[in-house]
């Protein structure tokens, strides 16, 4: 575990059970003051959200409750039949499961306690998942998707009913998803089963620790029965600065459901304990010798560097944004590892053995680097890193301190990392995120209401348990905090669409999941459908996937030998037998597909092709886009930028202009023979892809005859046959008009009639509600079967049924996730009466980044620049034009 803090706390020896103070005391060590008044309000009967950062001992803080408790329980007799579960531990991540049970091991040992304690991941084998149903340890270290499955076994109130804590550790990175969602109606099931049970809450990174205060208890109780007074929490402060705070109304363990939702000042909240202090971190931007690229993402230009910085530390932990980023950064470091560093890769894809040899080495030291995507993100304590590199601009303040949370997980020593911006805007994004992190600004996204393909999900699951009575179930879910607002009506709606998948497809009988018997209650109405919800339970739908595997050279698809991993169906179809392709760091030749697997052999070649992975692109924070419009806007901070990148600017405001923070600068000008139009809303991609696509609608309506658009996360570049900036001078349209509100309204349904993604999302929505289901016995659904089979429903539904459950929900995630609609509106609404135009003759030098991405090969991973384009366009914005 994390160095402990030397200094004595109160109270902690009448707290501590003598073993567990002579194992600090052997280590010269004193628990610390927030593990103490944790453990104290634990035993109070209270939940907690514990927030502290890096190397402060969170974990130890968060189990320290159910180990004092194991260790004062009596010791099972001859004969006794098995306990339950009593604490259960959910993590956002496989690996950080693992490396709990590894590092919660030791002291367990060292303490001496008689305490059995096991993961269960979706790695786990089915034969041992079957036996801890049957002998299950005290500690059970899981997922969300493994509790989805618990609950949903005819045993669950057995297997729970010895249930004291739920530990949820990187508490922030689970609730704000789907998963989150899904996890919280699981919960809701448990304080059934145990109505005292506790949550322990653990996080670094909060913005509004309100709202995970909320999250963690049941919402929508009722006042405690009459005559129950509830227990008085104490507010204080500790030695360390830590701020203790009651929970805002305490639920007794017998309080009951109310049925109705309690107005948002009544809402329930766990005890907060925020601990100050920590060494602030190290955080340094390359300032390269080399040339810092107009565009692009691959962060070439500065492999050399990377590799120095790799060869002065001990560990170096290298994080990037994508899958196919670490493909390409691990190929490269490799190519100029001349001192053979131990180096390894670790992403998503990668078969399980080959993560967990790699996660081995690390923590056996083994390693000089590892390039890694979010898989290790969280929590993972590896001491021994002394360095984060974060290869690419981290698209958000939370972001960053998360990963640089991984480095020397020790209180009192400051982490150290290097920020290794791709482009010339991500220099300005580093910038502001480095500022924000010295600041202690967090932007992690608010919490959203409760996902309805999820609620569909958790009612079938419950029938799959025991029959349910629709009264009280709706009770329990609207005890979760995300569906604390759910309607009776819309859960009806729900329930209705598991009995019969809604009006327009209730007469088919596979779509007839659950029926009501003759007492009212609803229960699953035949066994294949609960086989079929442990085969498809979860809320990550990934990419259609094929399995990679080796096969001889030449032999094509033939019966073949290890798995790799696993990699995207669409990249595969993209290339030919014979191709080569980067995986694993390894150079791979495809000699053949077969139902859902490829073959592939060991290759060589100077240009394999680096897949590209849907998953994985962050959307730029909201807080960090004003930092960088704010930084644009006051050449004073341009003194903290690299040279390069300081001049770019003041070239900038030569030839054209630079925004002012809440402005919105529009530039036209010719190049060829086309007109082009680029904006600045600086609202990340996908909000961008989504006004890109309204404005061309809008352009074509006034007869500027646009060919195309495109977006990255800083701007937006239009190009047309005419002459856009003479028709905005004459009015036609003016920019106010093309940038109004109301192209939310009708433009957007239009273009959401006409387009492909909404057909993309409901098929998501309709994999996670199970109207559509992937695996079945023995076989797997490809992606091409699972796509067609949801174009089907989706067009019958939108025909028959537009105000379906699931068009609902899928118009809902759209909203919120691939059109960016709100933050689209708060920017459309900023820019009000503030939009700067300036008709150029010539590109301008703020112009160039996007200009570079028109026509940018994407299926290679970002290729290299085109430097005869880059030149041109480059001479064109910085000369006298």
């Amino acid at each position: 575990m994390t160095e402990q803090s030397r200094v004595q706390p109160q109270d902690g020896a009448a707290l501590l059970p003598e073993p567990f103070l002579n194992w600090f005391a052997r280590r010269g060590w004193a628990p610390r003051a927030h593990q103490i008044e944790l453990l104290a309000r634990a035993q109070a009967g209270k939940s907690v959200l514990l927030i502290a950062p890096t190397g402060a001992g969170k974990t130890l803080a968060g189990f320290l409750p159910a180990l004092v408790d194991l260790a004062n329980r009596p010791k099972r007799r001859p004969g006794e039949a098995h306990r339950g579960v009593h604490t259960l531990y959910i993590s956002p991540l496989k690996a950080l499961a693992v490396d709990i049970e590894r590092n919660l091991g030791k002291p367990v040992a060292e303490i001496g306690l008689a305490i059995s304690m096991e993961t269960r991941t979706g790695d786990t084998p089915a034969h041992k998942r079957q036996r801890q149903k049957f002998s299950p340890p005290d500690i059970l270290l899981t997922t969300p998707e493994q509790l989805a499955l618990l609950i949903a076994a005819p045993d669950a109130k057995r297997f729970f009913s010895g249930l004291r804590y739920v530990v949820l550790d990187e508490l922030h990175s689970l609730v704000t998803s789907k998963r989150g969602h899904l996890l919280s109606l699981g919960l809701a099931r448990l304080r059934r089963y145990v109505p005292g049970l506790q949550a322990i809450g653990l996080s670094a990174t909060v913005a509004e620790p309100d709202e995970l205060r909320r999250w963690l208890v049941a919402q929508g109780l009722s006042s405690p029965l009459e005559g129950e007074v509830p227990p008085k929490a104490a507010v204080g402060v500790t030695s360390e600065g830590t701020a203790i705070r009651p929970s805002a109304a305490a639920a007794t363990p017998s309080a009951r459901y109310a049925g109705t939702s309690p107005s948002r000042g009544e809402e329930p909240m766990a005890d907060l304990i925020t601990v100050a202090g920590g060494a602030k971190p190290e955080i340094s931007i390359l300032d390269s010798e080399e040339r810092v690229p107009w565009a692009g993402h691959s962060s070439r230009y500065a492999i050399p560097e990377i590799y120095e910085a790799i060869r002065k530390h001990r560990t170096t932990l290298l994080f990037v944004n994508t899958r196919s980023q670490a493909e390409m950064l691990f190929s490269e470091l490799w190519r100029v590892n001349e001192d053979t560093l131990p180096i390894a890769l670790h992403h998503g894809s990668l078969d399980v053995s080959q993560r967990r040899r790699v996660e081995k080495a690390m923590e056996s030291g083994s390693l000089r680097a590892i390039v890694a995507t979010s898989t290790l993100d969280l929590g993972i304590d590896w001491g021994d890193v002394d360095l984060v590199v974060h290869v690419g601009a981290p698209k958000g303040a939370s972001r960053l301190a998360q990963r640089i949370g991984r480095a020397n997980h020790r209180l009192d020593e400051p982490s150290k990392a290097i920020l290794i911006p791709a482009n010339r805007f991500e220099v300005l994004e580093c910038r502001a995120a480095v500022e924000a992190n010295y600041l202690g600004a967090q932007d992690t996204p608010p919490l959203a209401d409760g996902a309805l393909d999820v609620l569909a999900q958790h009612i079938l699951g419950m029938a799959c348990a025991e029959a349910f009575d629709a009264d009280e179930l709706y009770a329990e879910i609207t005890s979760a905090a995300p569906y604390a607002r759910l309607s009776r009506e819309t859960f009806d709606r729900a329930v209705d669409f598991v009995a019969t998948g809604g009006y327009a497809l209730k007469s088919y009988e596979r779509y007839a999941k659950i029926r009501q018997t003759r007492d009212g209650r609803w229960r699953i109405s035949h066994p294949r459908f609960a086989q079929q919800y442990r085969l498809n339970v979860g809320t990550i739908v990934e990419a259609p996937y094929l399995t990679l595997r080796y096969a001889r050279s030449g032999r094509g698809a033939s019966r073949g030998g290890p798995v790799l991993g696993k990699i995207e169906e669409g990249f595969l179809e993209s290339i030919a037998p014979g191709d080569t392709f980067l995986f694993a760091g390894k150079v791979l030749r495809l000699e053949g597909i077969r139902e859902t697997e490829a073959f592939v052999s060991n290759a060589v070649g100077n240009d394999p092709r680096i897949p590209v992975y849907a998953g994985g692109k962050f959307p730029l924070s909201t807080y960090l886009a004003g930092e960088v419009r704010a930084m644009l806007a006051d050449p004073a901070r341009w003194k903290a930028l690299p040279d390069q990148v300081s001049d770019w600017l003041r070239f900038q405001a030569e030839k054209s202009v630079l925004p002012r923070r809440e402005d919105l600068l529009v530039e036209t000008f010719p190049r060829g023979q086309r007109h082009y139009m680029v904006t600045y809303p600086f609202e990340g991609r996908l909000a961008h892809q989504t006004l890109g696509m309204l404005l061309t609608r809008r352009l074509d309506r006034a007869g500027a005859r646009p060919l195309g658009f495109v977006a990255t996360d800083y701007s937006i570049a239009v190009w047309a046959l005419d002459d856009m900036g003479s028709l905005f001078k004459r009015g036609k349209p003016p920019l106010s008009t093309l940038f109004d509100e109301d192209m939310l309204g009708d433009d957007l349904e239009a273009w959401l009639a006409e387009s492909w993604l909404l057909k993309r999302t409901f098929r998501n929505c309709a994999l996670i509600s199970g109207l559509i289901e992937k695996r079945h016995p023995g076989q797997e659904k490809s992606g091409r079967q699972v796509t067609v089979s949801a174009d089907l429903i989706y067009d019958v539904l939108r025909t028959h049924e537009p105000d379906h459950l699931l068009l609902q929900a899928t118009r809902a995630d759209a909203a919120t996730g691939l059109l960016d609609v709100s933050r689209l509106a708060e920017m459309l609404s900023r820019i009000r009466g503030r939009i700067v135009h300036k008709h150029l003759e010539h590109i301008s030098p703020l112009a160039v980044p996007v200009m570079l991405e028109i026509g940018r090969e994407r299926v290679a991973g970002e290729a290299n620049e085109t430097l005869l384009e880059e030149a041109s366009l480059v001479e064109e914005a910085m000369g006298s034009g």
